[in-house]
């Protein structure tokens, strides 16, 4: 595998507070025990997310290192995402205590079912 493919790059990213708006009202969302997941599709022509983790989760370095989980998540299963959807991460309480293992087995599902429909 190349390094670039590796990569997290700003195109894959939703960063405009107008993305999230749009997910959060028009999304399909799928609730898992630590995580609430909205998706819909886009005309980018690749799959993007967004991630958000309220202070009510924890401090920043609480916060931040729930973002990198699911951003690792994101990129290593990018191939397996169907392309060109959307998708906003939002993180619960508990989050925090989740391993990069624990926070793949529980998306897998939340991404994949979110996927199916439009």
């Amino acid at each position: 595998m190349s390094r670039g493919r590796e990569r997290f790059p700003t195109s894959a990213r939703l960063t405009r507070r107008s993305e999230f708006l749009a997910l959060s009202r028009g999304g399909r969302r799928v609730h898992t025990s630590h995580f609430v997941v909205l998706s819909k599709n886009n005309d980018k022509g690749q799959s993007r997310l967004g991630v958000t983790v309220s202070a009510r989760v924890g401090k920043a370095v609480v916060r931040n290192r729930i973002k990198r989980l699911l951003r690792e998540f994101f990129r290593r299963h990018r191939d397996e995402i169907p392309a060109q959807r959307d998708f906003v991460v939002i993180a619960r309480k508990g989050a925090e205590k989740l391993s990069l293992n624990e926070v793949e087995g529980e998306l897998r599902g939340a991404f994949f079912a979110g996927s199916r429909h439009g």
